[in-house]
């Protein structure tokens, strides 16, 4: 049998939220928990629960303190927080088209010169890489991507921008992400994709989900802009394919 795993942390988060930390950096074990913990809860609510929210390594559950407190909540949620982890299951794959540099990803031929390659060499590695959706948060739809190569790892930028396009794809420290909305950002941009992942009045609002996997593929500016106008209409131009 396999051995119970450590207990996380519970951290108070004003008076109707707490958080259950697993690990104060960025893990893959600790986020396996995280997804574990917040499938667990879906599937057996605990009564009080309000709504949960899966991070990189914690899970933010809201609870309505009329209904139960803090230390009831957390000898609740402890026993189930330290079960071994599930069996891996098999998780949706998207392939998600990107047109990478020039206007659409106007860090690329920096983020090459930084990394003594060519901008080639950084669309191929970025494409080749096999990603997991960890979070979704900063604005609807950011997906929080894992899986980056260790080659593309680097520091975010030292003057972030005021405002980055929608459907940016970039990169920043050792995570890529797709950014739905325009938004601030210090990332560095790679390229932008036509996929909403966040799209208000389309089913599913939300494309993607934490568990996730993505790979990218990429497209020429022609082709984005033809994609661009069939999202823009509602369209998951993004490939659902088998794991």
């Amino acid at each position: 049998m396999a051995a119970t795993l450590p207990p996380p942390r519970l951290l108070p988060s004003g008076d109707s939220a707490v958080t259950v930390e697993f690990s104060r950096t960025i893990d893959e074990n600790a986020n396996q928990r995280v997804l574990a913990l917040d499938k667990a809860l879906a599937a057996s609510p605990i009564d009080g629960i309000t709504e949960t929210v899966p991070t990189y390594r914690s899970l933010l559950v809201h609870y309505d303190p009329e209904k139960i407190g803090f230390d009831a909540l957390g000898e609740k949620i402890l026993p189930i927080a330290t079960r071994p982890l599930p069996p891996v299951t098999k998780a949706r794959r998207w392939r998600i088209p990107v047109a990478y540099g020039g206007e659409h990803g106007i860090d690329l031929e920096d983020v090459a010169k930084a990394l003594n390659t060519t901008p080639d060499d950084i669309i191929a590695r970025h494409a080749g890489g096999d990603y997991k959706v960890a979070m979704i948060g900063f604005t609807p739809g950011w997906s929080y991507l894992s899986g980056l190569d260790k080659s593309l790892h680097m520091s975010r930028r030292q003057n972030p921008r005021l405002l980055t396009p929608a459907g940016t794809i970039s990169i920043g420290g050792i995570q890529a992400g797709i950014q739905c909305l325009a938004a601030p950002s210090g990332w560095h941009l790679l390229g932008r994709t036509p996929v909403r992942t966040y799209q208000l009045h389309r089913k599913p609002t939300f494309l993607t989900e934490p568990g996730d996997r993505v790979t990218f593929f990429a497209i020429d500016h022609k082709t984005f802009a033809d994609l661009d106008r069939a999202a823009e209409a509602g369209e998951i131009v993004a490939e659902q394919v088998d794991a």
